[in-house]
């Protein structure tokens, strides 16, 4: 409603004095501000904010009048009324300079265009030179307490309980002294209840005149509170009566809402009392309190003191009070809190010390209620004079900038769900997403479409009336637009503003004309004659209705109301105006589709249609009456109209599903008088006459019912005129705000499933609810309110001073207003709930569950439910939680609801949640049932708490054997720390996981950058690619290697089951899974398969193995070209070259570039070799490689071409090199296929061959596995993802190795017969592999004869190096294809250049460096 704004300004006196400001009363205007000290009567002007005019009391006036108190303004500024201590009462005449007499004057420069053009134009610019002239005092004989300005009269208290009525012309009337002991006061106007009250010796202390109550709010001195109303125009004894307030004995001040017809009383107790008058008895009924209470500023509770002063703002929607104590609060019409200075950042310094609470003399608003003039006691208001003068003092007075919503003065319902505030010079709106708002403007729009077609548009980023919460709540800034500096200079302040449906429009009037804006083009559109401008006055406020303007205006030439549209997209003249003349002036107006409804002086209210016309060259609008409502006999002020709507809210909302287009209806006014909200509904008694049935320029609209009260206590209404099938509780419901009483929300209630409602049932409910902000916009169909706050940020850059020389930049924080919202759904499903109306709190949640919030939503309602029954002290009857938890049932969301809100709840309270919800037990069972994983791990925190240790471990190994099997890695991690803590006891302190990246389970494996597999490495990195590898895995370099952390009961359970899960992916062939296992987990997985080779890690069926891979890698099946005997590439001419630079290209390049952030380290095959364990021990391993003795070694030939020093095998090969090394690599590639001059039919090899390989993340993880399994020893596993891959010397290095006498019989027959059944499927259902494996057709034949022999163990220790040196041979023959294989099969796959193989040892490499041969067309061969 109303916000702090900045830092206060200090306005200093020019004058220099002894005495201090004690006093500030402004004029009806506000225009000019008397302030009052001992002997000195002053005149500021508003703005600028400068001294006009000072009168200073002589020395012997001063001993004969006494010093001044208090002063009033006659009502047309022309006089001023000082009460003096002494009992006279000094009228003063304000006396103008003249007309081209000023005190202050703009200057412009040479050629401006803002000039005098008009009579009395200059003087809004210019500060006026005032004079003041003493007119003779008036002695009234006793000490005035409180001075009254009426029309012509004013109304003087004095001490000695009398009433003087005084003419402003200084003729006094005896006849108009009445004495207060003489007045009747009763608690009612009906005599014959209640007891008259004694006044004898009685005097009034403060009074204030209501205008629309006809009477005088009054507190005496002894603090009993009355009102007195005269029963004629003339003052006497006969024609005053009082009521009074019962039990209420410490009264100290009194100020009066006119518009609201309310009496503040100021309390000795520090509250402050709202009353109001009974129109029955005529009694004084208490309304509602404003008290600060002891939840919000605890420290301040009672500390106040009595209340000092009260005013409330022009506008009359928000009060100030302040106390003797200090500490200023302000309050909304009927309660609302809004800000306080005496606690937080306005009490506390940024070092944590106490401020002196700022105490209040004297107080008044400014113009339009955007300033506060404040007047202080304290001395930091005072600044010191100079050294010669010290006891001279430069008085200084403080002055509040306010920023308030636009609803304060313009309450149009144009655009409900965009937040619009003004200050006097800018305005503030909830811009959102300036792109998407910039998409949904009218230019996008038909020119032909209407407000009520576009809600019919799908989707709301089509809808401009619902922009949603992308737009609304796009961030928490604001958007600052400032008014027009040359329309604001003489037409301050902004008195009025409005913004359109779209929110990218905006309308500002001020004291003469009107000007908008536009947030696309960022430009203001003025008048271009600045005579029309100053010709008219808004009086009923703006309204923006499609792409025209709505002015209920004045015309001061043609002294006529009129109502004025003006298109925006036309220049701002009359001449491009649509005007229409009205009868009566106008106080309120509002748009409803294409219907106005306009509030007159004269207490009628009338309907007016717009309809567009396209007629001329621009489009035009035309005006017509439709109905007037007479509402004389209902408002006894017009003054008291607060708001007036039109909307198509209705009581029969539950029966009218048959009807749904009536919800486009004008059916209802909806009238917010004094606080009381009125409803006057279409009379549908009479017959009825069908639309169809009469002609559209015959159409009658509907009378109106007497008018029915609503609600009371109402400060804003928020309706829409948008129709939503799937949200109708939302959208068709009406929303109010009652300050302290919170929200009040009108919801209409529907039978479920189409069926016909219960007589009984009524058609709408009033639930209401408290809210945490003030609400100033509702998202209807996003169950959101919109607000603002104040926020304080404190300034301590110029402490150090003295508190006198403060400025109010140390003394005050810096205020800025922030964009709030909150959530009310939660509170309407209670409510209902409550009532036993669980069908429509079902209906409303099921048409909101789509929202983002909606979980929340849920689970606020159990835990508000919860804290209030758990916490009670008083057992309750029917408790709520047990129909809450049912309701919450019905939601997918109901096992994360429950249990989010008990880890937000404290444990003492869980026995009462889960005894209505039901067992934990049983609700985490559910969780697995639904694959709800993540939920049932906050449930075995509720279980870990409320179960004994054991149960906790059996629900744990349940969810982290089914978080294995479904691959949440994240989660698996977590429970293997939680099932250490249960058995250690430290769930404290958790055991640390290890901290590197966590990759997802789908992308390739993360562990793979710090494990290379390169076969080409140099021999200087083994020792850092072995710490590397300890390091990544975090776990024992060998699989015999324990820890004493993995000796304990806990980690050999996990450990079990993890072996069990990895032991089922083995046999269920699911590698693919295996490997994330592996790698998420950090599993020794080379260990572990070294355990289980002969065990689970032996491969039955080839066959089945090899499918399962290619689904599972998504890998697909190698298929046959047409050409593949007479392929050109058969002899080998650009075999290699093209298959190591493609492979490279495939491997290197993408594995460093696509996966990987940094390149890999240059890590070699660790000490994990599958020989460990094939009966040579680890002492008679070492001593065969202290004696350099050759071990199996594979080679990687790559042909030499051209360039020997620019394209050597390590660089072709090594995948661990640098990324500018491969863009090296393929500038090669490049050249080589330039020089080689590809045909057609070799270029279409070519794609084929790449066309048979699968992505390269699934690549990267299948020679990972291969490696993995090659130095496990597993050469089943080994053979089949060779054969996947299509890698020739991987399968002809595991045939080699079958001829060991380690390799176990059983594994070589395995071998073999898994290789024929590979045949013999590849002959019958996929010839691809048919090419491939004849490439391996010797190295079968040898198997066969190796599997019929018989190996001696014995003969292993003699001829074990031959055997392995004819081994390594073989394998570097076996790159190179003979004759007769390239003659008898077609080049399928392509040679192999991959980082690939087992372990090997680095010695061979260093001592045959010099066979390298260098010359161009030779095999080099690198041993790594």
């Amino acid at each position: 409603m109303y916000f702090l704004s900045g830092w206060p300004r200090r306005l200093l006196c020019p004058l220099r004095s002894e005495e201090d400001p004690r006093h500030v009363q402004p004029s009806a205007q506000r225009r000019y501000f008397a302030v009052l000290a001992d002997t000195q009567l002053s005149i500021w002007f508003s703005r600028p904010s400068v001294l006009v005019v000072s009168y200073i009391e002589s020395l012997k006036a001063v001993s004969q009048f006494g010093f001044y108190q208090q002063a009033k303004w006659k009502p047309d500024d022309s006089m001023i009324a000082v009460a003096a201590s002494n009992g006279y009462v000094l009228l003063f005449d304000v006396v103008g300079g003249g007309e081209d007499r000023y005190l202050y004057e703009p200057v412009y420069p040479r050629g401006s265009p803002r000039v005098k053009v008009t009579p009395g134009y200059k003087e809004e610019q210019c500060a006026p030179a005032l004079s003041l002239e003493m007119k003779k005092p008036i002695d009234l004989e006793a000490p005035i307490t409180s001075l009254e300005s009426l029309q012509d009269n004013l109304l003087v208290c004095t001490a000695d309980g009398y009433l003087h009525m005084l003419h402003w012309d200084g003729v006094r009337n005896g006849r108009s002294a009445v004495n207060l002991s003489t007045v009747p006061f009763s608690l009612d106007l009906q005599s014959s209840r209640g007891v008259c009250l004694d006044l004898s010796g009685v005097h009034i202390r403060d009074m204030e005149y209501c205008v629309t109550l006809d009477g005088f709010a009054v507190v005496f001195h002894d603090g009993r509170l009355g009102f007195i109303s005269p029963t004629a125009s003339r003052l006497s004894t006969e024609q005053l009566q009082g009521v009074w307030a019962a039990d209420v004995t410490d009264g100290t001040c009194v100020a009066v809402n006119n518009k609201y017809r309310l009496m503040t009383f100021g309390c000795a107790s520090g509250s402050v009392l709202v009353y109001v008058i009974d129109n029955t008895t005529g009694s004084m009924q208490l309304s509602h309190k404003l008290e600060l209470t002891a939840k919000h500023y605890p420290d301040i509770w009672n500390k106040t003191g009595p209340v000092k002063l009260i005013r409330w703002s022009p506008d009359y929607s928000v009060v100030m009070v302040t106390w003797e104590c200090g500490g200023l609060s302000l309050w909304s019409v009927f309660g609302a809190h809004l800000i306080c200075t005496l606690g937080e950042d306005f009490a506390y310094r940024s070092d944590g010390t106490k401020k002196e609470p700022l105490k209040v003399c004297s107080m008044s608003w400014g113009a339009e209620g955007y300033q506060l003039w404040v007047i202080s006691g304290s001395q930091a208001g005072r600044i010191e004079g100079e050294e010669g003068l010290p006891r001279l003092r430069q008085a200084a007075i403080l002055q509040f900038q306010f920023i308030k919503s636009a609803l304060t003065a313009n309450p149009c319902t144009s655009n409900q769900e965009q937040v619009l505030l003004h200050g006097e010079d800018r305005l503030l709106l909830t811009c959102g997403d300036p792109a998407q708002g910039h998409s949904l403007t009218d230019q996008h729009l038909p020119s032909d479409t209407k407000p009520l077609d576009r809600p019919s548009q799908p989707g709301p980023s089509h809808t401009p009336l619902s922009q949603g919460l992308s737009t609304l709540l796009g961030h928490k800034h604001w958007h600052v637009v400032q008014v027009h500096i040359t329309y604001l200079e003489s037409n301050w302040p902004v008195r009025f503003a409005a913004i359109d449906s779209s929110g990218q429009f905006l309308a500002v009037a001020g004291r003469r004309g009107f000007a908008h804006y536009s947030l696309h083009t960022r430009k203001w559109k003025l008048f271009g004659n600045i005579t029309q401008e100053q010709s008219m006055t808004v009086t009923g406020g703006l309204a923006w209705w499609n792409d025209f303007v709505v002015v209920a205006c004045y015309n001061f030439l043609h002294q006529q109301e009129e109502l004025r549209l003006f298109l925006r997209s036309s220049n701002l003249d009359i001449a491009f105006a649509c005007v229409t003349k009205l009868h009566t002036g106008t106080l309120l107006l509002n748009v409803f589709r294409n219907m106005l409804i306009v509030f007159h002086t004269d207490c009628s209210i009338c309907l007016y249609g717009i309809e567009k016309r396209e007629d001329g060259p621009n489009p035009s609008a035309s005006v017509e009456l439709l109905q007037e409502v007479p509402m004389s006999r209902y408002i006894p002020h017009p003054s008291l109209v607060v708001s007036v709507t039109l909307t198509s809210v209705r009581t029969e909302t539950g029966i009218s599903l048959k009807a749904p287009q009536q919800a486009c209806m004008a059916e209802s006014i909806l009238l917010n008088l004094a606080g009381q909200l009125i409803m006057l509904q279409r009379d549908r008694s009479g017959p009825q006459v069908r639309e169809t049935d009469a002609p559209s320029n015959q159409k009658k609209l509907l009378p109106f019912c007497p008018p029915v009260v609503l609600a009371q206590c109402v400060e804003s209404v928020w309706t829409t005129c948008r129709s939503n099938r799937k949200k109708r509780h939302l959208v068709e419901a009406l929303w109010l705000s009652c300050g302290g009483g919170g929200m009040k929300v009108w919801l209409p209630l529907f039978p479920r499933d189409h069926r016909k409602p219960h007589s009984f049932l009524a058609r709408r409910i009033m639930l209401s609810f408290q809210l945490n902000i003030y609400p100033l916009a509702v998202l209807f169909e996003d169950a959101l309110v919109l607000g603002a706050a104040n926020e304080a940020a404190l300034y301590d850059g110029l402490g150090g001073r003295s508190p006198e020389a403060e400025p109010p930049e140390a003394q005050f924080p810096f205020c800025t207003v922030e964009r709030t919202s909150q959530i009310y759904l939660h509170h309407l499903l209670r409510q209902l709930l409550v009532r036993n109306l669980g069908d429509q709190a079902l209906l409303l949640a099921q048409s909101c569950a789509q929202l983002p919030y909606f979980p929340h939503v849920l689970e606020l309602m159990v835990h508000v439910v919860l804290e209030e029954e758990a916490t009670s002290r008083e057992p309750i009857p029917d408790p709520l939680l047990p129909t809450v938890a049912k309701f919450v049932t019905e939601f997918p969301l109901f096992l994360r609801t429950i249990v989010h809100c008990a880890r937000k709840t404290e444990f003492a309270l869980w026995n009462y949640l889960f005894a209505a919800v039901g067992n934990p037990k049983d609700l985490f069972e559910e969780c697995l049932l639904t694959q709800d994983l993540d939920t049932a791990a906050s449930y075995l925190i509720i279980l870990q708490n409320m179960e004994v240790p054991a149960v906790s471990r059996q629900h744990a190994t349940l969810l982290f054997n089914t978080a294995l099997e479904q691959g949440k890695w994240d989660l698996c991690r977590h429970m293997i720390r939680f099932l250490k803590a249960i058995g250690s006891g430290e769930s404290e302190t958790p055991p640390i996981t290890p901290t590197t990246q966590e990759p997802s389970s789908t992308g390739a494996f993360e562990f793979f950058r710090n494990r290379s597999i390169s076969l080409s490495q140099s021999v200087d990195g083994a020792s850092i690619g072995k710490s590397n590898l300890q390091k990544a895995f975090s776990m024992p370099a060998g699989p015999s290697a324990k820890s004493t952390d993995c000796k304990s009961p806990e980690n050999m359970y996990i450990d079990m089951l993890l072996w069990r899960h990895a032991r089922r992916l083995l046999e269920q062939e699911r590698l693919r899974d295996l490997g994330c296992f592996s790698a998420q987990l950090g599993f020794e997985l080379i260990g572990w398969l070294c355990r289980e080779r002969s065990r689970v890690a032996r491969l039955r069926d080839f066959v089945a193995a090899l499918k399962r891979l290619h689904k599972d890698f998504l890998w697909p099946f190698p298929v046959t070209p047409n050409s593949s005997v007479g392929s050109p590439l058969k002899n080998g001419r650009c075999r290699a070259v093209l298959s190591t630079h493609l492979l490279k290209s495939q491997s290197a390049d993408s594995l460093l570039n696509s996966d990987m952030d940094a390149p890999p380290p240059p890590v070699t095959t660790t000490k994990h070799h599958w020989l460990d364990g094939l009966g040579a021990g680890p002492k008679e391993m070492d001593s065969i490689s202290s004696h350099g003795v050759p071990q199996t070694h594979e080679a990687f030939l790559s042909p030499l071409i051209n360039k020997p020093e620019e394209c050597s095998v390590g660089s072709a090969t090594d995948l661990t090199e640098t990324s500018s090394m491969v863009d090296g690599d393929w500038t090669v590639v490049d050249e080589n296929f330039s020089t080689l001059n590809l045909s057609q039919s070799e270029l279409e090899h070519i794609s084929m061959e790449l066309a048979n390989k699968g992505p390269h993340k699934s690549q990267v993880q299948l020679r990972y596995l291969l490696h993995m399994f090659m130095e496990a020893g597993c050469l089943e596993w080994c053979v089949v993802i060779g054969l996947l891959l299509r890698e020739v010397n991987v399968i002809k290095q595991v045939l080699s190795l079958l001829g060991s006498p380690e390799v176990p019989r059983e594994t070589v027959r395995s071998v073999y017969a898994g290789l024929l059944a590979v045949d013999q499927w590849a002959s019958s259902d996929c010839l691809g592999y048919k090419a491939f494996l004849n490439l391996l057709r010797p190295q079968l034949q040898t198997l066969c004869q190796t599997a019929s022999e018989q190996v001696q163990a014995e003969n292993f220790q003699a001829s074990a190096g031959s055997k392995l040196a004819e081994t390594a041979v073989g394998v570097t023959a076996a790159v190179m294809p003979r004759a007769e294989e390239s003659r008898g099969t077609a080049p399928l796959g392509l040679p192999p250049d991959t980082p690939m193989g087992a372990s090997m040892d680095r010695g061979c490499a260093e001592e045959k460096p010099e066979e390298e041969p260098d010359e161009e067309g030779t095999y080099d061969c690198i041993l790594s």
